[in-house]
């Protein structure tokens, strides 16, 4: 099942150690099977608050994302990154392809009523 790293990045002046994590970054990903899904992209609020940058990253499974997340590759970068941009990251699972958001409500509404 896939997973997905996501980070909500806040603005941050230029400086030349991002430019240097961004460099290197997708190198890091090749040994786990990941890949950007979302970078560098202007998103469009629908409710709420959220300023600053959303990254998402995609891997073939959690243990893969867990993997890279604590390669020494990425946490050679990872500083360069976190020392310079605030932000929140997580790693989530993704759903079965054959998902059915209705079983889900179904089991919540029986779960409810007894």
């Amino acid at each position: 099942m896939s997973a997905y790293v996501i980070g909500h990045l806040q603005e941050a002046a230029p400086h030349p150690e991002i430019a240097d994590y961004i460099e290197r970054i997708t190198a890091t990903f090749a040994p786990y099977g990941g890949r950007f899904l979302v970078h560098a992209a202007q998103h469009e609020v629908k409710e709420g608050s959220w300023p600053g940058h959303v990254v998402v990253i995609g891997f073939p499974s959690m243990d893969q994302a867990r993997a890279w997340w604590d390669s020494p590759a990425y946490q050679e970068i990872a500083p360069l990154r976190s020392q310079h941009i605030a932000g929140d990251i997580i790693m989530v699972p993704g759903v079965r392809e054959d998902y059915d958001a209705a079983a889900t409500a179904h089991a919540m509404r029986a779960g409810m009523s007894g």
